[in-house]
């Protein structure tokens, strides 16, 4: 039997949250099995910045803004139902969250 496995990354952690969960409440109404929403690790991607403050001297003091930003990821994996999948892609998902689907044996 196959599966699809659906993989979603958004940074913002709280609509990826409802996503999955309305995700998997769907397909749990339809009949298939479900999986997670499992939470993969989160990437961190950070950027120091130098800004050059002036003094009154002519020397610059070098600070830095730390910028950060983080990618929060989910996996679920449903026993494949064609049903499943179509009613999947035509739920509404955020603009901020990203979504693949991919079937697996």
């Amino acid at each position: 039997m196959q599966k699809a496995r659906i993989k979603l990354w958004s940074k913002d952690k709280e609509s990826l949250d409802e996503t999955a969960i309305n995700i998997k409440e769907l397909v749990e109404k339809l009949g298939a099995s479900v999986r997670g929403p499992i939470p993969l690790p989160t990437k961190t991607l950070r950027i120091p910045v130098m800004r050059q403050m002036k003094t009154g001297t002519g020397h610059g003091n070098a600070k830095f803004d730390r910028w950060e930003m983080r990618v929060h990821k989910r996996l679920l994996e449903i026993g494949e139902t064609e049903r499943a999948l179509h009613q999947i892609m035509r739920l509404q998902i955020p603009h901020n969250v990203n979504i693949e689907v991919k079937m697996k044996e």
